[in-house]
């Protein structure tokens, strides 16, 4: 199928997780990304191991964000490394990075430099809060962004029940952030297209991190009352939180009325739901502390699986609480084909997670497993610039590529 992006070129001067991740999933869609990195070290997540792929030096954690891109090593530091940027930029329609603030106007890579050579380059930066303010130039790590963000103060047990802050599992602002940073790369492309701007992107984890703060922070700026850590319970819906059942966990996500009548009628407790301090949501969640202690002997009565298979013909949401192996066990996430597995030049095949975008019915994602170090650098040196065999061997012996 035709990509959405296969006319897009990025030159991709970003690392570790927020700039690869936006990145790979422009090459999922098609755009054909330069990824560059430092002679002889690449990119920080190749060596963040273990556990690294079998038969590899290829760390998991670079795996997972850098798919379909192509390698290439330049030393930007090195003036002809620069030369070399600055010569491939006029082919590529996007810049991005996430150095710090003011860190490659030293290599003459920054948005004023660079647009000099292409006017209309999109040229996207990612750092920890942003080009400007009190706190613009210093570094920005996603556990300490949760902190700041305020993410980390909502999600644990409440303190009353012995809890404490606790980060999410996964980098969620570097992520988000490279989701965000993705949109507005399209978003710029777009408008590219209509007034034949290019334009600079200020990306800042900060800044993303307090916009998915979501109806929580439309509870507190609302009322002006912060709200605290509920474990896995809902700030605005009840019962929308995990229960413990005969042999496990179950998560109940009751939405509406009508699913909570249907659950307390499979329940055996049918008189809950026409009891005026829980016939309503807003009454539910305002007699939360009466009514959770009702249900939890109901729910310890049965397993998880007969409350799947009761709950799930009634239309009552509700779910397990898998780990990972079961995860990519389960037969919807199979179906989708949310695992997928790549050739690999040095281990035969790589498993990778799949992108969740589909058109048409078809999943977006690039053929290309994650590339080794600097495997692209004469091909893409020699299919832009030019360069020959012998310009290439002394950029080598020089230590520029």
């Amino acid at each position: 199928m035709s990509r959405p992006l296969q006319n897009i070129r990025i030159l991709d001067l970003s690392r570790i997780l927020a700039g690869p991740w936006c990145s790979q999933l422009l090459a999922d869609m098609g755009a054909e990304v330069i990824k560059i990195e430092r002679p002889g070290e690449g990119d920080d997540t190749r060596r963040w191991g273990p556990p690294w792929l079998p038969g590899t030096e290829e760390a998991a954690y670079y795996l997972g964000t850098n798919r379909g891109k192509q390698s290439v090593t330049i030393d930007m530091a090195h003036p002809q490394g620069q030369a070399l940027l600055h010569a491939l930029v006029p082919h590529c329609d996007v810049v991005l990075e996430n150095f710090k603030v003011g860190g490659l106007k030293k290599y003459h890579l920054d948005y004023a430099s660079l647009k000099a050579i292409r006017p209309d380059l999109v040229y996207c930066s990612i750092t920890g809060f942003g080009q400007n303010g009190p706190y613009a130039r210093r570094a920005g790590y996603d556990f300490m962004i949760q902190g700041m963000g305020g993410i980390m103060s909502l999600t644990g047990q409440p303190d009353s029940e012995g809890g404490g802050p606790v980060k999410i599992g996964v980098a969620f602002a570097d992520i988000f952030t490279g989701l965000y940073a993705a949109n507005a790369i399209l978003a710029a492309l777009w408008q590219r297209n209509h007034s034949g701007q290019g334009t600079h992107i200020d990306m800042a984890l900060l800044d993303v991190q307090v916009s998915v703060l979501a109806n929580q922070a439309l509870n507190y700026l609302t009322t002006g009352v912060v709200p605290q850590r509920l474990g896995n319970a809902h700030p605005n819906i009840v019962p929308y939180q995990a229960f413990a059942t005969a042999d496990g966990h179950l998560i109940l996500a009751v939405g509406n009325d009508t699913q909570f009548q249907r659950f307390c009628q499979e329940a055996g407790c049918a008189e809950l739901a026409t009891d005026t301090r829980f016939a309503t949501n807003a009454s539910r969640v305002a007699h939360r502390e009466l009514l959770i202690p009702l249900l939890v002997p109901h729910l310890q009565a049965r397993s998880t699986d007969a409350w799947l298979a009761a709950l799930e013909p009634l239309g009552v949401p509700c779910g397990p609480i898998n780990t990972l192996d079961r995860v990519f066990a389960d037969p919807q996430v199979r179906h989708r084909g949310m695992a997928l597995e790549l050739p690999h030049p040095q281990a035969g095949s790589v498993k990778l997670l799949g992108n969740p975008v589909r058109f048409d019915g078809q999943a977006l994602n690039a053929g290309q497993a994650p590339p080794l170090l600097g495997a692209d650098t004469a091909s893409v040196l020699t299919g832009l610039l030019g360069l020959g065999p012998e310009q290439l061997a002394a950029l080598r012996a020089d230590g520029v590529i």
